[in-house]
């Protein structure tokens, strides 16, 4: 039986975090980044408008392990606005957002302003700028990963998401890896939570 692959990537705007597509519809899938092994799956998935720490690996095991609610996912989120201590308070509270046509209160999770902002490239469709009105950058760090529950929470307390990038899963961090850029691993070392 041949040995199991993993990697690490930097999905970019405007990909899906997919291999194939059930309809013929032009869109970017990940398989585009580079050559993968036959049965390689993404580790839980960011929508296509959202950027960040993407893991694949071709063994099903350590793809539920990491989707489990024991491994942390951290994220950061531009708003629009300058985001109150309330509204932070709130998020780490618990919020009430829909999901699948039924209202659901989020989990407790980490909340705080990211100041200095992080420094990431300009993204490849431009988001508004500061002449439209201020924005801010914070840190959510959930153990849950409903669909686009990171910019329905945001919304929820007042301040939509503008830009959503995920930068940690359990101990792997994006840290400096370029948009697109895929880097094979030997392991999958996701097994602590914050440090």
């Amino acid at each position: 039986m041949s040995k199991h692959r993993h990697f690490i990537i930097h999905k970019p705007f405007g990909y899906l975090s997919q291999f194939k597509l059930e309809d013929n519809r032009k869109k970017k899938l990940l398989g585009e980044l580079g050559e993968f092994p036959e049965g390689t799956m993404s580790i839980g998935r960011l929508d296509k408008d959202s950027e960040g720490l993407l893991l694949l690996t071709t063994d099903g095991k350590v793809s539920y392990a990491i989707c489990s609610s024991k491994v942390e996912k951290e994220y950061y989120a531009q708003l629009d606005g300058n985001i109150t201590a309330e509204a932070l308070e709130q998020i780490r509270n618990g919020v009430e957002i829909g999901f699948e046509g039924v209202k659901y209160t989020t989990k407790k999770c980490k909340a705080s302003l990211l100041d200095p902002k992080p420094n990431f490239p300009p993204r490849i469709k431009k988001i508004r700028d500061d002449r439209h009105g201020p924005t801010c950058w914070v840190s959510i760090t959930l153990t849950e990963g409903k669909f686009r529950q990171v910019r329905k929470m945001t919304a929820a307390v007042g301040y939509p998401t503008l830009r959503l990038l995920r930068v940690r899963i359990g101990n792997i961090r994006l840290e400096n890896l370029a948009a697109g850029i895929v880097k094979e691993v030997p392991r999958l070392e996701y097994n602590l939570l914050a440090e």
